[in-house]
């Protein structure tokens, strides 16, 4: 143990904090396992991260926070279990291996490690909170909160509804996993792969998200994205064999790498054709790209595999002048084919305005435009007005120009949207 001083030293604070955010996954994981029950499992979580603020304080930070903290949290729902055990035979609990049913706290004072057997109890908790009887949003807001231990608050943030709003869907959420006895486990290998998408799609949609803010005064949710980031290294190291993994670590990487560089200093959106490369992070270019080539040596690669090289394309070339436009619409092609999707689709159609020129890029677009999935995305209008400004044709830009403004919400991109009209104007 390291002595903390008394119960004001700003350490203890810092390292209970320190501990939530590294910890948080492992200690309500292994609490779960033994309580079945989600709602009980973060009640004594939260006791534990409660208590930690003033024993440390008092008998000073443990070497091991995670394994202090398990500890302290499973005696708990011990007690709790013991004291309700007839109300609680009564209820709906998560379902475990047929030799976990009917299993008796035997209340064994042993500290858990939180660096032993967890990987398995991580594992559970993501794939219970991603599982497909559940909406998609339902999965990301119980990723959020179990999963990276956000609070209901922060969960309603980063959908931007409502605290009570959030707190109804959170709760609707456990109540479906409790009642229709979703196990709690990792599924069986037959349905591994299916549910291993699952899982992805909620850790790419949070980092998409946190990309680019559908909303909001920041080109950035820095949180989002990070917790993503978090949540795709959780992934890589207890699944290192799992090939869509690699690739979608290989994504956030490379992608978040020009998170600096994105907006200047007053916050305002830089294009990627005037960001400062010196700012990208080099060391997560170099593991993503290691990262890509892994992954593109499996065949056929997979939809994340494709986007992260193209990631790499961008990361690799010297210049926003010298990126190989070519190859990134050979890319685009390919992610065509294994991901049909329209917003693929006007991506596709940019690269190939930078390509071949705003002419051709235009003429990529023409399909999309009766495409309903895109009726209300402010990015295909702001790709067709800024093809027509370079073509010269300002009063069609204008009119582009204008309706991506009504269809966006982000204030950076907003702003940018309204510089541009104002230079038409000149």
């Amino acid at each position: 143990m390291r002595r903390a001083g008394v119960a004001a030293d700003p350490s203890v604070a810092a390292a209970v904090a320190d501990a939530h955010r590294n910890e948080w996954a492992f200690v309500f994981a292994a609490t779960v396992r033994l309580t079945r029950d989600l709602d009980l499992a973060e009640e004594c979580v939260q006791d534990a991260y409660a208590k930690a603020l003033t024993a440390w304080a008092s008998g000073g930070i443990p070497e091991k926070p995670g394994a202090w903290l398990t500890t302290v949290a499973r005696r708990r729902a011990v007690d709790l279990i013991r004291r309700e055990a007839t109300l609680r035979r009564s209820l709906p609990l998560l379902l475990e291996d047929a030799d976990e049913l009917g299993r008796v706290p035997d209340g064994t004072d042993q500290p858990e490690d939180a660096s032993h057997g967890i990987g398995d109890d991580r594992l559970r908790l993501i794939f219970t909170c991603c599982h497909p009887a559940l909406s998609s949003e339902a999965r990301v807001a119980l990723t959020l909160r179990l999963v990276c231990g956000l609070s209901t608050a922060e969960v309603a943030r980063a959908f931007l509804v409502s605290q009570p709003t959030m707190t109804a869907r959170i709760t609707r959420a456990k109540k479906k996993i409790a009642a229709a006895r979703i196990p709690y486990r990792v599924p069986p290998a037959d349905e591994l792969p299916e549910r291993t998408e699952a899982v992805l799609d909620v850790v790419n949609l949070l980092f998409t998200t946190g990309h680019t803010a559908p909303a909001g005064d920041e080109l950035v949710r820095r949180d989002l994205v990070e917790r993503a980031l978090d949540l795709a290294r959780m992934l890589r190291a207890l699944l290192p064999k799992d090939a869509e993994v690699a690739e979608l670590l290989a994504l956030v990487l490379l992608t978040d790498a020009r998170r600096n560089s994105r907006v200047d200093a007053e916050g305002r959106l830089v294009l990627l054709a005037d960001q400062d490369r010196e700012l990208w992070d080099r060391e997560a270019i170099e593991e993503g790209t290691e990262l890509v080539r892994e992954a593109l040596r499996w065949r056929p690669p997979g939809r994340f595999a494709l986007m992260a090289a193209i990631a790499a394309v961008h990361a690799e070339a010297p210049t926003f002048e010298e990126t190989d436009w070519a190859e990134i619409v050979g890319l685009y092609d390919l992610l065509v084919e294994a991901w049909p999707s329209p917003v693929v689709a006007l991506n596709r159609a940019v690269a190939v305005g930078f390509a071949a020129g705003p002419a051709a890029g235009l003429v990529a677009l023409a399909p999309l435009s009766a495409e309903p999935r895109l009726a209300g995305y402010g990015y295909l209008a702001a790709a067709r007005a800024d093809f027509l400004r370079q073509l010269g044709r300002a009063d069609e830009a204008r009119t582009q120009y204008e309706e991506a403004l009504l269809l966006t919400e982000n204030a950076p991109e907003r702003e940018f949207l309204t510089t541009r009209l104002q230079q038409l104007g000149q």
